[in-house]
């Protein structure tokens, strides 16, 4: 919790018929990022859909905004990566997005998926932060350059992955500082998130 200006991740399961109710936030980047099963989602500002597995939701909390997430299924299971980015600019208007970026897009690659300029087709969010995701089976490699006074963190959301060296289990996370590069390679089916932050 709280690495430059990455706020948390939560790493959240959800019981079938269970789900969060109705809250609020405030200059907050909220991105979602769904695993597995379907997750209902609706807020103040007129939204009201549901995330699936490849979803990836933006939210920009700002002057403020109420949500809710709820899963309908009676049988299966929500798993989900919530991640908490303070914005770079306080008070603006609440806005969401939602787009769906393919396994077979992110597989043996990073796939940027949020960014301050909607770089990549990616989500537009207010915040000098850029999201990629991977998936990378055993031997799959990718790097990602970083520029002078950038920092990273890893996180693991499924399986093994070695990250310039280290090797990284499912919901382990990793601060970078002080690199040129992040090397990522895959050991056993590894599914990742990972934030270049100033």
């Amino acid at each position: 919790m709280g690495f430059r200006a990455l706020r948390v991740i939560n790493d959240d399961r959800v019981a079938p018929g269970r789900g969060f109710g109705s809250h609020s936030h405030r200059d907050m980047e909220i991105i979602s990022y769904v695993l597995e099963g379907a997750l209902a989602h609706k807020d103040s500002i007129g939204t009201n859909g549901v995330l699936r597995r490849g979803d990836v939701q933006g939210m920009s909390a700002g002057t403020g905004v109420v949500h809710s997430e709820f899963n309908g299924s009676t049988t299966e299971p929500v798993h989900f990566l919530q991640v908490w980015i303070i914005p770079d600019e306080r008070g603006i208007a609440p806005r969401y997005d939602q787009k769906t970026f393919a396994d077979a897009d992110k597989h043996g690659r990073l796939r940027q998926v949020a960014s301050p300029d909607s770089a990549d087709g990616s989500l537009r969010i207010n915040a000098d932060a850029r999201v990629y995701a991977g998936m990378f089976d055993a031997g799959q490699k990718s790097d990602l350059p970083l520029d002078a006074g950038r920092h990273a963190w890893v996180q693991v959301a499924a399986g093994r992955v070695r990250v310039n060296g280290q090797e990284l289990d499912t919901g382990d996370g990793v601060a970078i500082s002080d690199e040129r590069h992040l090397n990522i390679e895959g050991i056993n089916q590894g599914e990742i998130l990972v934030f270049d932050l100033a």
